[in-house]
């Protein structure tokens, strides 16, 4: 009996990643499985993305409601842009994920995604969430579309909500990029990166600008990491800090991650500087 195509339904790049995967002896399914999140019970919410875009000044307002003891025009950019980081991956990220498991997903909807209520343990707790449901879109499509949409929402994110074009496109490009951030450390970095970078470009937004995927060396192990050319100013909240990625720290990082020989040591993902 022939052995089922694990391919079948799946669009051209999901079967380049699935090819790189199965050279380092990993299993597609199981590695996306694992990297999307549970499905939660029914949120609550305070806005729709929807209302944000269409009158920006409403995520501002709901941002000095939030965190009373952050004033000042900087503290809401912060704010905001890691909130807009937030969206990409919370939303964008696990859309990316499903269409390299199944073949297919849901288009990101602007009127189908909400911002949850602040956790008040957390500044920097996940928060946008897309609804179930909307038309299914195979790769071709998504590529098409994501970069349209990302495209249409990055004037107002960039002019009203003042979030940078380095922060704005490098989040989005780690939400799209996010297959390929579930092994970071498992398969063969310099073809990772080759193969992220490629698909970054097909969606003819600026991601593939502010998005460098490196090899890199943490400890012993080889691995591959999505450089960042702009940072999402968390470091600026009271509970903030530098990501693995984050621009910042840009030039110091590639002055030092050397690509070496791949060993089999484990590796957690870089924090700080």
């Amino acid at each position: 009996m022939a052995e089922p195509d694990h391919n079948s339904g799946i669009g051209p790049w999901a079967r380049l990643y699935n090819h790189l995967l199965s050279q380092s002896e990993l299993n597609r399914e199981l590695v996306l499985n694992e990297a999307l999140r549970p499905a939660e019970d029914e949120r609550s919410s305070v806005l729709s993305l929807a209302q944000c875009l269409e009158q920006p000044s409403l995520l501002l307002d709901q941002v000095g409601t939030d965190y009373p003891d952050n004033t000042g025009t900087r503290a809401a950019r912060a704010l905001v842009s890691v909130l807009q980081q937030d969206l990409a991956l919370s939303v964008i990220a696990p859309l990316t994920l499903r269409l390299f498991r199944d073949g297919q997903t849901p288009l990101p909807d602007a009127k189908r995604i909400f911002l949850s209520p602040m956790d008040q343990q957390s500044q920097t707790t996940s928060r946008w969430f897309q609804v179930p449901g909307g038309e299914m879109a195979g790769e071709r499509t998504f590529v098409q579309s994501v970069g349209e949409i990302t495209a249409q929402w990055y004037p107002v994110f960039r002019r009203q909500l003042g979030v940078s074009p380095g922060a704005y496109w490098s989040s989005i490009g780690l939400g799209l990029g996010a297959p390929f951030s579930a092994v970071w450390n498992l398969a063969e970095p310099h073809a990772l990166c080759q193969l992220a970078q490629g698909w970054l470009e097909q969606f003819q937004n600026d991601a593939n600008r502010f998005i460098d995927w490196i090899p890199a060396v943490f400890g012993e192990q080889a691995t591959a990491i999505p450089q960042r050319r702009g940072c999402c100013l968390k470091y600026l909240l009271p509970e903030g800090g530098y990501c693995g990625t984050c621009g910042v720290h840009r030039k110091e990082r590639l002055a030092t991650l050397m690509p070496q020989e791949r060993s089999t040591k484990p590796a957690q993902w870089p924090q700080g500087q």
